[in-house]
């Protein structure tokens, strides 16, 4: 995991996703996978597969800290000026 870590951290998310996707295939219960992977999928901008897989994690575990993003991650979004959109 920590390598995953480090791919997250260096910004090369589709190979994280690729390592993860592997490692969740043999180990579906693993909440930290589905936690990184979310990360992965935030960093890559992809808003709607990060909270997926954040909600996996809270399901798996609910002291994951997967809740904690994704709650952030919610926050974020309802904080743009909707208003602004139009603009």
């Amino acid at each position: 995991m920590e390598t995953i870590k480090q791919l997250i951290t260096d910004g090369k998310t589709d190979e994280a996703i690729r390592l993860l996707d592997e490692y969740i295939e043999k180990n579906a219960s693993s909440d930290e996978a589905y936690y990184l992977r979310g990360n992965a999928y935030r960093k890559k901008g992809d808003i709607r597969q990060a909270l997926n897989n954040y909600l996996t994690a809270m399901d798996l575990n609910p002291d994951s800290p997967a809740q904690i993003a994704h709650d952030q991650l919610i926050s974020i979004m309802n904080f743009y000026n909707k208003d602004m959109f139009n603009q």
